[in-house]
């Protein structure tokens, strides 16, 4: 990615080596993640596990606020930056204000609006508190355990995140909310690769891309589909109890809204088939 000339965002919290007040613990990580892959709710998964967690108090200072110094959190930084000029505009051109949500840089377990977060289960964004969270560990997961290197793939989970904030700001997570089960699941999280597709194009009209760097993105998408990983954890596919969309799927949305940049055009609710 051509990042140089990109701002830094702001809305960076850095707690990045603070102790959280409790923690899940080894029984509690592993009850979160099993729940993850049998299809329930991850913020729901956190907050059982958290309950029955034993509690540990450590001391808590402010986080940080503001892009980071290092390496990492300035990238991070300038991805986020790109999607706030991004969404800004398509949220003006339709006559709409885009309000900018945080993003958490955090190490191991968070404490969030939705209960307990843990890196084990990768980035997520929590629609009570307009965060997205991430814990860097995550790349390195996304290069070796996925192997999906590359920096727009790591763009891409950012802007993914960011899609589901965009799904909030409009909405769809007020209306999806007497529709908890895994169908509607699939579809909010398709919508939200297509909505990094959108993020995408336009990144690419603001001269923000290589050559290579869409592949890298696909690769990402097509990596962390449900069947793939639950094949790699259980041997079996279960389309049933999938949650995010198989790896085509996952492809083939955020391919959409990268090819057109209209959100419009990510309408998963009322496709006849994702």
């Amino acid at each position: 990615m051509q990042l140089g000339g990109q701002r830094s965002s702001g809305n960076v919290e850095d707690r990045r080596g603070m102790g959280v007040g409790g923690g899940l613990g080894i029984g509690g990580i592993v009850i979160a993640v099993i729940a993850y892959f049998l299809g329930f709710d991850p913020t729901t998964a956190t907050q059982v596990a958290e309950q029955i967690a034993p509690q540990r108090e450590t001391a808590q200072q402010a986080p940080k606020v503001g892009a980071p110094a290092d390496e990492m959190g300035q990238f991070v930084s300038k991805v986020l930056g790109s999607t706030e000029d991004v969404w800004t505009k398509v949220f003006q051109q339709a006559g709409q204000r885009y309000k900018a949500p945080t993003l958490v840089l955090y190490d191991g377990a968070v404490r969030s609006a939705c209960g307990m977060g843990q890196s084990a289960m990768g980035p997520f964004y929590c629609p009570g508190d307009q965060k997205l969270y991430i814990d860097l560990a995550f790349y390195r997961d996304l290069q070796t355990r996925f192997r999906a290197p590359g920096d727009f793939a790591q763009a891409y989970v950012i802007a993914h995140e960011v899609g589901h904030h965009v799904q909030n700001l409009s909405g769809t997570f007020q209306k999806m909310q007497g529709a908890r089960d895994n169908r509607t699941a699939v579809r909010m999280e398709l919508q939200a690769d297509c909505y990094a597709g959108v993020w995408g194009h336009h990144a690419g009209t603001m001269k923000q891309l290589d050559s290579g760097d869409i592949e890298e993105a696909l690769n990402a998408a097509a990596a962390i589909g449900d069947d793939r990983l639950q094949k790699q954890t259980q041997g079996r596919v279960v389309p049933e109890s999938f949650t995010h969309g198989s790896s085509a799927q996952r492809v083939r949305w955020f391919k959409r809204g990268m090819d057109s940049g209209r959100p419009q055009d990510c309408d998963t609710f009322n496709a006849p088939s994702v």
